[in-house]
């Protein structure tokens, strides 16, 4: 990754907070969750019924159809993971039992507990690969039953705004939810700033919904009335003048053609081998000014050896303040720009060292698993 940051946690305090699982707690007055950074912020499973017309008379049938329709489709696809006290979603991958979720969700663990939509039993699985980079990771059942129900996943780049969708998952713990929207946005690009709690991530070209995401939603599908998977369910907004508070109504999803493309490796390789990320071959920092006021740039803690910014004679000390044309004030401005550009794609940088300014060309090469 492009910052630098301490170990992987299964939850993360961010500026977008993850919808990770956590058990559920209900209050007398309204569910929450026992963590209190993921409280008050419930959300109610989508009505299948498509509205009533004047006199309560049921409208538009055929559209309640095609909900109640995907909702049979692919629901079965959809299950629960359980690492430690952590707890999540997932979808089933193949009927070799390899299932696709969230880096967040499974967090450090290597052995999980599984249910499948249609059963209470639960199946034991292990880990095939976590990718935290892009917050995806293959899990794998020991003993797959038959029966399982892949899912089939959509091709991103004809998702339109507009286009109707339902999250499916385990929100707060209630299994096999399901909530209603639309595509809000795609294209987005969503930060998590690193933390004590978490090594930050960040995610292009991801999936805006209107479809309420929330703790335990993660790793869950985002589907299209053709029964295909548009995204893996991952973050939810929040208000940051509400301390924190979830934003209702913005949530985000990893596109299918991503999860898909990294999938494929895991299952493959046991490992990520083209990330299709850029990456300047770095660890770097937000530098301070002297006054601790105001962030200057993105400092280089270190340089990976033969990496594209160590051909390019950045040093581990710089401090790069431009990237292209784009001004870089902290190392998460960095991370956002690299997100947005390609391996082997040739871009300034300007950098202080010793007080002077410099700039450089690199040829950008390619985000490493980590």
């Amino acid at each position: 990754m492009e910052t630098s940051g301490s170990p992987r946690t299964r939850r993360r305090a961010t500026a977008v907070a993850l919808a990770a699982g956590v058990g559920l707690v209900l209050a007398a007055a309204a569910g929450c969750s026992s963590d209190p950074k993921y409280g008050g912020s419930g959300s109610s499973s989508a009505s299948a019924s498509a509205g009533a017309g004047a006199g309560g008379t049921t409208v538009n049938n055929d559209l309640q159809t095609a909900y109640q329709d995907t909702v049979k489709s692919v629901l079965p696809s959809v299950v629960q993971i359980t690492a430690g006290e952590s707890l999540g979603s997932g979808i089933v991958y193949d009927n070799k039992g390899d299932i696709v979720t969230n880096a967040h969700v499974i967090g450090s663990a290597s052995s999980f507990q599984v249910t499948l939509a249609n059963s209470s039993d639960t199946l034991a699985a292990t880990l095939v690969y976590s990718y935290p980079a892009s917050d995806l990771a293959v899990i794998k059942l020991s003993k797959p039953p038959s029966g399982l129900r892949p899912a089939t996943f959509a091709d991103s780049t004809k998702v339109e705004v507009g286009q109707i969708v339902l999250a499916m998952g385990n929100p707060l713990g209630l299994a096999s939810s399901v909530t209603q929207g639309i595509v809000s946005a795609v294209g987005r690009t969503v930060s998590e700033p690193a933390s004590q709690e978490s090594p930050g991530a960040t995610i292009p070209n991801m999936v805006q919904t209107s479809a309420a995401i929330n703790p335990g939603n993660s790793g869950g599908a985002l589907v299209n009335l053709s029964d295909q998977i548009v995204g893996i369910n991952t973050l939810a907004a929040t208000d940051a003048g509400q301390t924190g508070a979830q934003a209702p109504g913005i949530g985000f999803a990893i596109p299918a053609s991503t999860v898909t493309s990294l999938a494929d490796q895991m299952i493959k390789d046991g490992k990520v081998t083209n990330s299709g990320r850029a990456a300047l071959g770095i660890t770097s920092r937000t530098v301070l000014t002297s006054a601790g006021d105001a962030n200057t740039g993105a400092g280089v803690v270190s340089v990976v050896s033969g990496g594209a910014a160590a051909k390019a004679g950045i040093q581990a000390g710089d401090v790069i303040t431009k990237l292209g044309n784009t001004t870089i004030t902290s190392s998460n401005d960095l991370s956002e720009v690299l997100a947005g550009l390609q391996p082997g794609q040739q871009v300034s940088v300007t950098y202080l060292r010793d007080g002077s300014s410099k700039t450089t060309t690199v040829t950008l090469g390619t985000l490493a698993a980590s």
